[in-house]
């Protein structure tokens, strides 16, 4: 298996980082993981340090403050460009992404250049979220197709897997967004790029322990982004 990374963001995930790195590695021990963490006042980063020292796949990236979804995983992915890994995957700690599907990207990935996990391309795969947030999704999907023309089911998703030239063809510190566009705006730049995309079929399951970090904020950021980036590529202006 190629040199691979999965980048996990953590705010305040103490009662998860150490299940989902165990789980991962009982489904792939050959992979890595970084741990970025905010600076959790739940002690998240230091429980994160603790599983480092015991075991060598295990990285942790320390950040000041909580700073956003979106410069997390910027962050994990220049660390990974950094040191040759040619798999990087974004995924969430508190068990949404189900581990159990990283053999489906790392044998899809073989044969695109972004593999996405879909929770709508065989209808709704989504377990635990209220019909106010599915709805919110779903539509946010919709528009985000409908606006830019991207040809997925699920640009809002957080589970994927990237092949490390696309990341390298991205201009990173140019990435504007957090939440749920930054999802589409990743996703919408490879494309432009002319990299080829897959998506997988998984069950999204809503976190059982911790908070959403999901805000007004995120939703507004989403809708005015999708017309950013149609701009951008009408205009020749994107990086």
């Amino acid at each position: 298996m190629a040199k691979s990374l999965i980048v996990v963001p953590t705010y305040n995930e103490k009662d998860n980082v150490e299940k989902i790195v165990e789980t991962v590695f009982s489904v792939e021990p050959g992979l890595e993981i970084l741990v970025v963490d905010d600076n959790s006042p739940d002690g998240t980063g230091r429980i994160a340090d603790e599983l480092s020292q015991r075991d060598k796949r295990v990285h942790v990236l320390h950040r000041p403050g909580k700073s956003g979804l979106g410069s997390a995983y910027i962050a994990g992915f220049k660390y990974a460009l950094e040191r040759d890994y040619e798999y990087i995957f974004e995924m969430d700690a508190d068990f949404s992404h189900d581990p159990k599907y990283i053999p489906h990207f790392l044998e899809k990935i073989r044969d695109f250049d972004l593999v996405l996990g879909s929770r709508y391309i065989r209808g709704v795969n989504v377990v635990n979220w209220p019909m106010t947030r599915l709805l919110l999704s779903y539509f946010a999907n919709v528009y985000a197709r409908f606006i830019t023309g991207l040809p997925v089911r699920d640009a809002t998703g957080g589970f994927k897997c990237f092949r490390r030239h696309v990341l390298e063809a991205i201009d990173l510190d140019a990435v504007q967004s957090d939440g749920y566009s930054f999802q589409i705006e990743m996703t919408f730049k490879a494309w432009k790029k002319g990299f080829t995309i897959s998506e997988i079929p998984i069950i999204f399951v809503d976190r059982l322990v911790g908070s959403s970090k999901m805000s007004k904020k995120i939703v507004r950021e989403a809708i005015v982004m999708v017309w950013r980036l149609r701009f951008q590529s009408l205009l020749g202006r994107m990086k």
